[in-house]
């Protein structure tokens, strides 16, 4: 994505010249006045300068500097490397420019916009070298005020103060004084695309059925995803799917899930023991996967963790198997942190959010993500199956923390 400002001595002199060297698909992001400094500059006539956006054309390769980082707009994908960084921009196809155009920049046009927006401290000169530390003064300033921003808009998406000061530190670092805003908002858009990290979904056993495991506090939703993620594999996908569930404690969640079994028309199975799930997984080998859900507890309740971590180790070494923490993006950020904490200490796990249509705050995807180093597989907003539920997309989460529109 290519972001210009054009200076004319009217609003439409410089969209013009803005479409003369982009072309006609340009999108106009802000229009200001622009005062003349220094001697004589009321003799001078103000200009209109106005700040446009174009759509870059796709599989354009993009070498990344260190100072300089191209603008991502959604649905690119980055890859790094230890020494020569390369970001793969790689759009989906579209019906027409305009639809890609109408879909502009979202977060990213919000923020610059808020920044340029600001009125700009204008002070008088009486000598050129006055004029020259004004400009430099104003470029800091500039740099400063956005730091505030990027910082406070964070805070108020709840992302913790220590990730928020990691973030703005990272981005103090490579920033000059002269560097225009897009630039940076830019590379703290595609570092914290980074932070998150591509998600990690389901994938196949190389042999035999994957057993897939999915735990948490009680409450946020690990029946009803199962159903969701469940209907996915077996519906769109085809593939042979079982439902177990380990939750003998409450009968109408074990109730719930046979009833999306049936609708489903997938075999179903509620486990006591071990040697029983040993057993079903043996008569449903010829599967493809086998989703368990299991009673959600207290993470404090460490006889109940152990006892089900009991039911994890059980399966047999020879069978792949994941473990999936579902938790809700409602749930306080340090009861998150304890939550992660506990279910560490028996098995490494992937990260499923619910209940992300009854908040306004994503930043708890990122703290969660950055605390225990596991992957984001899967998001809810919603109660209905199978829809309510996608891929985690770190595009789209980093574009609403950064203050962007919500997206439903």
């Amino acid at each position: 994505m290519i972001i210009k400002k054009f200076q004319g001595k009217t609003e439409n002199d410089a969209i013009e010249a803005a479409k003369k060297e982009l072309g006609n698909g340009v999108v106009v992001m802000n229009v200001k006045e622009v005062k003349k400094k220094g001697f004589f500059s009321f003799l001078k006539s103000k200009s209109i300068e106005v700040t446009v956006a174009l759509e870059e054309e796709p599989d354009r390769i993009l070498p990344v500097k260190k100072d300089v980082v191209k603008s991502l707009p959604e649905n690119k994908t980055v890859s790094s490397e230890k020494s020569d960084q390369v970001v793969r921009i790689s759009q989906p196809d579209e019906s027409s420019n305009d639809n890609v155009l109408e879909k502009k920049l979202d977060s990213l046009q919000n923020l610059i916009e808020k920044q340029l927006q600001k009125d700009e401290p204008q002070k008088k000169a009486t000598e050129s070298n006055a004029v020259k530390k004004e400009e430099k003064d104003e470029d800091e300033n500039s740099n400063v005020r956005f730091l505030k921003l990027l910082y406070n808009t964070m805070l108020e998406n709840e992302i913790a103060e220590t990730y928020a000061n990691q973030i703005i530190d990272e981005l103090d670092s490579v920033i000059k004084p002269n560097m225009p805003i897009d630039f940076m908002l830019s590379n703290v858009y595609q570092k914290m695309i980074l932070k998150f990290e591509q998600p990690e979904g389901i994938t196949p056993a190389q042999k035999g059925p994957k057993v897939v495991f999915f735990v948490g506090p009680t409450g946020v939703g690990k029946t009803t995803t199962i159903a969701k993620i469940a209907s996915r594999y077996s519906v769109e996908q085809k593939k042979k799917v079982a439902l177990f569930t380990m939750d003998t404690y409450r009968i109408a969640a074990a109730e719930q899930l046979r009833t999306y079994a049936n609708i489903l028309n997938v075999p179903f199975s509620i486990i006591y023991t071990t040697e029983e799930m040993q057993k079903e997984i043996e008569k449903y080998k010829d599967y493809d996967y086998i989703f368990m859900d299991t009673a959600g507890h207290s993470h404090h309740n460490e006889k109940q963790r152990d006892a089900m971590n009991e039911f994890i180790m059980a399966v047999d070494a020879s069978i792949e198997k994941e473990v999936y923490l579902v938790v809700s993006a409602t749930t306080k950020y340090k009861d998150l942190l304890s939550i992660a904490d506990a279910y560490a200490t028996m098995t490494q796990f992937k990260l499923i959010f619910t209940k992300l249509d009854e908040t306004t705050c994503l930043g708890n995807l990122l703290n969660l993500k950055l605390h225990t180093g596991a992957r984001l597989s899967y998001v809810t907003c919603g109660q209905n199956v199978p829809d309510d539920m996608e891929d985690f997309n770190p595009q789209k989460t980093v574009k609403m923390l950064l203050g962007g529109n919500r997206i439903s």
